[in-house]
């Protein structure tokens, strides 16, 4: 029970942002006429916030498999990271490493590695997020379902909460951890050389690709 405490103080912060962004996600799915079903397995099988914005866009246009794959692609990539970072961490956990791994989002992400608990408690963290936005899709969609268009104006903006979070274990970590100093201004330095040489909507894959030679070049160096 410990565990579980300690995962729930923990995911806090992620219950507000999930919740905020499921609603939102609930409420253009019922705005676009989708039937419940949809969003709701989509949360539970996608689990992937910002492809599952852009899927119920997609679903409405027409059909183009390889457009749909590449974007996704794209907006997924940055799990790459996540999964490579978090292999040292997950060795050893037996049946709960594939629920690790289906269940590993940014947020969650930042939750385990930054505080390195047990492996139960790291499930739990994990298993609460995923509840978080199931359960934040499905008020959205109810209080679409009910409410209409009427809603939608008071939510301009809520899409920042996750980036606002993100702002703040970033600083987190950096003030805590001179580990990491050189690692977060490899990424700082990528991101703001690709975005403009490549523009905002073409620099994310690029500067992935530029955080993974550097951070392979430096692990090389490393283990010399």
């Amino acid at each position: 029970m410990s565990d579980f405490k300690t995962a729930v103080k923990l995911s806090l912060p992620v219950l507000g942002a999930y919740w905020f962004l499921g609603v939102t996600y609930g409420l253009l799915a019922s705005s676009m006429d989708y039937p419940f079903w949809v969003p709701l397995c989509m949360a539970i099988l996608v689990y992937s916030g910002s492809a599952e914005f852009i899927a119920l866009t997609i679903l409405c246009s027409a059909f183009n498999p390889l457009s749909a794959v590449v974007m996704a692609l794209m907006v997924g990539a940055r799990h790459l990271f996540y999964g490579i970072t978090m292999l040292d961490r997950y060795r050893g956990a037996g049946w709960r490493k594939p629920l690790l791994i289906l269940w590993l989002t940014d947020e969650t992400f930042a939750i385990n590695y930054a505080n390195k608990g047990s492996f139960v408690q790291q499930l739990w963290v994990s298993l609460l997020d995923y509840c978080y936005w199931i359960s934040g899709g499905v008020m959205g969609y109810w209080l679409g379902s009910a409410m209409g268009e009427r809603l939608l104006q008071y939510l301009d903006g809520l899409d920042f909460v996750v980036t606002a979070m993100f702002v703040a274990i970033f600083m987190d970590d950096y003030i805590r951890n001179r580990t990491t100093h050189i690692s977060a201004w490899l990424g700082i330095g990528a991101a703001a050389v690709c975005l403009a040489l490549f523009g905002p909507n073409q620099f994310i894959i690029p500067t992935m690709a530029c955080i993974l030679l550097a951070l392979y070049v430096k692990y090389r160096k490393e283990t010399r």
